[in-house]
C-alpha cells in the first residue's frame, strides 16, 4: 500500500516536499496525486521535491501526476525534483522516456541544494558503499 507522507505537504526552505511510501501503482497512487495536487495549490514560484526513496515498487501510473508538476513548476518559474535511490525507480523513469526531467538526489536536503547524485541511483558508491 502506498500512502503520502504527510498529507499536507510540507514547506523546506521555500519549496514543498511530498514524501511517498511503499507501492505505487494504479490502485494505490490516488494518495500521491493528491498530495501532488495540494502542493500547487497557490500562486508564484513552484519548487517542489518528490521524495521516492521509501517507494518499493512503482508503475507507470505516477509519470502523469510527475510530469504534470513538473510542467507547472518550470511554468512557475520554479522546478520539480526527485529524491529516488532505487534502480528500479531510475528504470521506470528512462522506460518512460522521462530520465532527463527526473535525475536522482539521494536526499532531500541535496534535491533543494540541486547536488545531482551523479553515480546514479543504485551504485553502492553514492551511498558511502563499497567502491
Amino acid at each position: 500500500m502506498s500512502s503520502a507522507q504527510p498529507l499536507f505537504p510540507v514547506p523546506f526552505e521555500d519549496c514543498r516536499v511530498v514524501r511517498a511510501r511503499g507501492e505505487l501503482d494504479l490502485t494505490t497512487v490516488a494518495p500521491v496525486v493528491g498530495a501532488l495536487h495540494r502542493a500547487r495549490a497557490g500562486t508564484g514560484r513552484l519548487c517542489l521535491i518528490v521524495d521516492l526513496s521509501a517507494v518499493t515498487f512503482a508503475d507507470s501510473s505516477i509519470l502523469e501526476p510527475l510530469c504534470e508538476v513538473w510542467a507547472e513548476s518550470r511554468a512557475r518559474h520554479g522546478w520539480t525534483r526527485l529524491v529516488y535511490t532505487r534502480p528500479s525507480t531510475a528504470l521506470l523513469l528512462r522506460v518512460g522516456g522521462v530520465a532527463d526531467r527526473f535525475p536522482g538526489y539521494a536526499s532531500v536536503r541535496d534535491a533543494w541544494r540541486g547536488t545531482v547524485d551523479v553515480r546514479g541511483p543504485g551504485d553502492a558508491t553514492a551511498r558511502g558503499g563499497a567502491a
